[in-house]
């Protein structure tokens, strides 16, 4: 069997040819079933590469000269690729391609890191790619817009508007959303990550394993300890080192 057969397509998009030539020599060298199939350094000729080599992933830089890594996007109706942002240090960028559960590296590139969102993109490659996705994305970027969340699990993808969530769940490495529809959404990301995503949103850890929407919190039952009861009924025992600054929270609010 010929051994590209399995070979998947990638370009390197991004203003600086160093950068480019860095990251497609990192990739040869990984020996991955991966092949860079050629580069582009702005977002015109990025439309003109996607369309002649049609990739299954793209390393999209954020800032070019004639515009944006979402511009591109914005301008392509099918984006039947997985995307890997690069970026030096935007964060209101970096924040909106997180919620989007979209994948980025830092300059200067690190090889783990850009091998680790490779490995990601390959197997992600296997999924069915959403457009909802690219869509929650865009309205992230949007200083005006309310944020949306994107939770990937094995077999979906949701988008999740933030008044949707009462509270996450820790469980090991994964965390349950439970929704105001009463539906829970186990995702394989830890609890630290949403939190370090949610905390200037009103949420709030209140023990280990739960952080809270505080506009969810109905009362503060002292029994057993304290607990917090939400809005949907459940009981979550509140911290004691977390308590002086949960009522705190609640007064601000």
């Amino acid at each position: 069997m010929n051994k590209f057969h399995n070979m998947k397509k990638a370009l390197v998009i991004d203003d600086e040819k160093r950068t480019r030539n860095f990251i497609t020599m990192l990739i040869r060298s990984f020996g991955l079933d991966i092949e860079v199939v050629g580069q582009a350094e702005s977002v015109v000729s990025a439309l003109s590469a996607i369309k002649k080599h049609k990739p299954d992933l793209i390393f999209l830089d954020i800032q070019m000269p004639d515009g944006t890594g979402f511009d591109v996007l914005k301008a392509l109706d099918n984006k039947n690729f997985e995307v890997i942002f690069i970026t030096a240090h935007e964060e209101f960028a970096i924040k909106a391609i997180k919620f989007s559960a979209l994948d980025y590296i830092l300059k200067p590139i690190d090889p783990d890191e850009l091998k680790s969102a490779l490995v990601n993109a390959l197997a992600s490659m296997s999924l069915k790619r959403e457009e909802s996705q690219f869509s929650a994305l865009q309205s992230n970027l949007q200083p005006s817009q309310k944020r949306k969340l994107v939770l990937k699990t094995q077999e979906s993808v949701f988008v999740i508007e933030m008044d949707d969530i009462i509270r996450c769940e820790a469980d090991k490495n994964y965390t349950f959303f439970h929704l105001k529809n009463k539906k829970k959404i186990l995702v394989s990301r830890t609890l630290k990550e949403y939190e370090t995503l949610l905390s200037s949103y009103h949420f709030y850890r209140i023990q280990q394993s739960h952080l809270v929407n505080l506009n969810y919190v109905d009362r503060y039952d002292k029994f057993d300890g304290g607990s917090v009861i939400m809005k949907d009924g459940s009981a979550v025992p509140l911290s004691s080192a977390k308590k002086e600054l949960f009522f705190q929270l609640l007064e601000n609010m």
